[in-house]
């Protein structure tokens, strides 16, 4: 046995490269957790000391020890290009508390809508009360408007504008980390009319990406007014990747089948158009016989599949997953330029090392973690994948029953895979189970692959001759069915909830998939139970006690439900935070509550009293809240002397919030323990409190 293992081991020690992208991610995804901001120096001293061990050591040592140094080098190489792009990115963030300003700026593109409206992604020019230095590049403003300002329109508005928000709870997700790398240095809400305003012509690149952004707009109104409102606003999204016409109904039924993924630009969308012109491409050569002596028809096609992944990358916007997907795609296509097999793991690896080397943040991002987990397990299953023999002569009927149960059989493996790969980071990230999500995109499947994708193309290529509408209604009907299959599974109970594991469990998780994946022999299995890391260990205990980031909400645990005291507060956070610890929100009961304030009565679960005034209680207002609490929260500052009634309890004010963030609290025995978010972020740009 020990000889077969190490027989095993040396084989796949020649495979080392396919796991140079993991040690490359794991060491920029360690950068983003560091609890201080490394020097670059450090870092680089760091990973060329690494790379000449490697260098030096690999002539004289066994295999084994030159590949562990090997990955050493990818992991602090990692570390080094997160730094790099962190310092390339850096831009002013807004200082203080959220506060109206006047804005006048270009509106660089209309981003995905949130819970209170439209999105518009912002160039100031002037933001009042800032000096140019301390403007931010980019601002994110919330509308409330109904006819919303397309890309490339100069405005004036007045809005509430505060530094990108922290963590909603102690180590969740960290929302001023994206903002920092996307370059966002304020978000907000507008107060009244936006007006058009005439300014100084923006600079050439900005001017450059407004017009494609522009165009992307116009287009995406066209689909919607051929598609028509019930199925035009997911097709401008899944060809534009503008989703502000996607009804919130049909995006919580997507998301509760487990079909979300396809509103999102990514993989699937470029495999389609990739593939779908790269077959259009050869059949064409194909039936030219000149042509198809004469050229190489299969590299015209991949030159073509380039093109158009090139062509639908600018279309859609280029966010990060289109960009991750179009770099894959690129690949392959460029595989098959240089006679070499189109989808291998080794093709996979090199994109993904060229995704982290542009991107190291995408390290730390679920949709790239989720995309290369479930294509490194689509890729080992086609490689495992018994070849059937071609029989001869057998009647076209029974071959087409092969076929048809062949193709399911295929679909049915691959939708399995993948979902078990994706698990575990949707249950850490999203604590979200679809539980009819293999069935709805085994149905779905045919749908988006050969109606809604291929005509969405053929009718967006031919908009411009005004040929596109009758391509474009068929894809509608293609949409209009997935939603209908969406909406029943989701009546069928879509989802379930799960509580997020300890970080280290998704590292675990991580490895035992690339273990499954990436080995070559038997030993690949002791992935499995790695694998399983996230949905079977157990679970730290909820805390009882949730304080939103500015004392405005709370919420207390109650069994397994998270009674909220201001439900129409924060509600994403309050949702996150119970969706993380496997709560179920609900309406608080057992507090007395008026305008200004909640104090828990004698039924109240945990005894805790909120005032979410900006100005504190005082004397007798503030005895009364903490007459039957333990914990007293205010919004506002500490006021100047505490009434007898206060003495003991756990008392919570702005300037704790402004240090710390959100809180979590627990019971132990006669005291109270707090979890902030701020200690957990550490010292790091995206992080300093401002």
């Amino acid at each position: 046995m020990f000889r077969a293992v190490r027989d095993e081991t040396e084989v796949n020690l020649d495979r080392w490269v396919l796991w140079s992208p993991v040690g490359f991610g794991l060491g920029a995804a360690g950068y983003l957790e560091l609890p201080i901001e490394p020097p670059f120096l450090a870092l680089a001293a760091l990973t060329a000391v690494c790379a000449a061990t490697w260098a030096f050591v690999s002539r004289f040592s066994p295999r084994g020890v030159a590949v562990i140094l090997a990955l050493l080098t990818f992991a602090a190489a990692g570390a080094l290009a997160g730094k790099v792009r962190s310092d390339r990115v850096s831009a002013p963030v807004i200082n203080g508390e959220r506060a109206p300003r006047w804005v006048e700026g270009f509106v660089v593109d209309v981003v995905s809508p949130g819970a209170g409206g439209p999105r518009l992604l912002i160039a100031p020019v002037q933001i009042s009360g800032l000096a140019p230095r301390d403007t931010p590049t980019r601002i994110r403003v919330t509308i409330d408007a109904a006819d919303v300002p397309e890309p490339g329109a100069s405005l004036r508005l007045r809005a509430i504008l505060g530094p990108p928000p922290s963590p909603a709870a102690p180590g969740s997700y960290d929302f001023a980390r994206d903002a920092w790398f996307d370059s966002v240095g304020a978000v907000g809400f507008t107060l009244g009319q936006i007006r058009t305003i005439q300014l100084e012509p923006a600079p050439l690149r900005l001017r450059a990406g407004m017009a494609i952004n522009t165009f992307r707009w116009r287009l995406g109104r066209r689909i919607l007014e051929h598609m028509g409102p019930a199925s035009g606003g997911i097709g401008a999204a899944m060809v534009t990747g503008h989703e502000a016409w996607i009804t919130p109904e049909q995006t919580e039924a997507m998301r509760a089948s487990g079909l979300a993924h396809i509103l999102s630009i990514s993989g699937l969308h470029m495999a389609i158009v990739g593939g779908f012109v790269f077959g259009l491409a050869r059949l064409g050569i194909a039936a030219w016989p000149w042509l198809a002596l004469r050229a190489p028809g299969k590299k015209i096609a991949a030159v073509a599949g380039l093109l158009a992944v090139t062509g639908y990358l600018v279309i859609s916007g280029a966010p990060p997953p289109a960009e991750r997907a179009a770099i894959t795609a690129s690949v392959a296509f460029a595989a098959i330029l240089f006679d070499r097999q189109a989808v291998t793991l080794h093709g996979l690896a090199l994109a993904a090392l060229l995704i982290l080397l542009l991107q190291p943040e995408a390290a730390g991002a679920p949709g790239f973690q989720m995309s290369f987990a479930a294509t490194a397990a689509l890729i080992a299953l086609a490689e495992a994948w018994p070849r059937p023999v071609r029989e001869i002569s057998v009647p076209w009927p029974i071959r087409m029953i092969q076929g048809v149960v062949a193709w399911l059989a295929v679909s049915i493996g691959a939708s399995f895979v993948a979902g078990l790969a994706t698990g575990p980071f949707a249950m850490q990230h999203f604590n979200r189970v679809a539980v009819w999500g293999l069935p709805a995109n085994l149905i779905v499947a045919p749908l988006s692959s050969f109606v809604i994708m291929p005509f969405l193309a053929v009718g967006t290529a031919l908009e411009g001759l005004d040929w596109g509408e009758p391509f474009l209604r068929v894809a509608g009907w293609g949409v209009e069915a997935m939603v209908a299959v969406a909406q029943r599974f989701e009546a069928l109970g879509g989802q379930a909830v799960v509580a997020s594991g300890p970080p280290f469990t998704l590292v675990i998780a991580f490895l035992g998939v690339m273990l499954l994946c990436l080995w070559s022999g038997r030993l690949r299995w002791v992935g499995a139970p790695m694998a399983l890391a996230v949905a079977l260990w157990p679970r730290p205990p909820a805390p009882d006690i949730w304080i939103a980031s500015d004392g405005s909400t709370a919420a207390v645990r109650q069994d397994q439900a998270a009674l909220v005291l201001r439900p129409d507060v924060r509600r994403f956070g309050v949702d996150l935070w119970a969706r993380r610890r496997g709560l179920t929100p609900m309406t608080a009961g057992g507090f007395l509550c008026d305008h200004w304030s909640c104090r828990p009565d004698s039924d109240a679960p945990t005894p805790l009293a909120l005032s979410w005034t900006r100005r504190s209680p005082e004397g007798e207002a503030l005895a009364l809240l903490c007459r039957d609490a333990e914990v007293v929260v205010l919004r506002g500052p500490a006021p100047p002397a505490s009434p007898g009634d206060c003495q003991g309890r756990v008392m919570l004010t702005a300037e704790d919030f402004r240090a710390g963030g959100a809180a979590e609290l627990y019971r132990r025995g006669d005291g109270w323990w707090i979890v902030w978010a701020q200690p957990l972020r550490g010292r790091r740009p995206w992080s300093i409190p401002r």
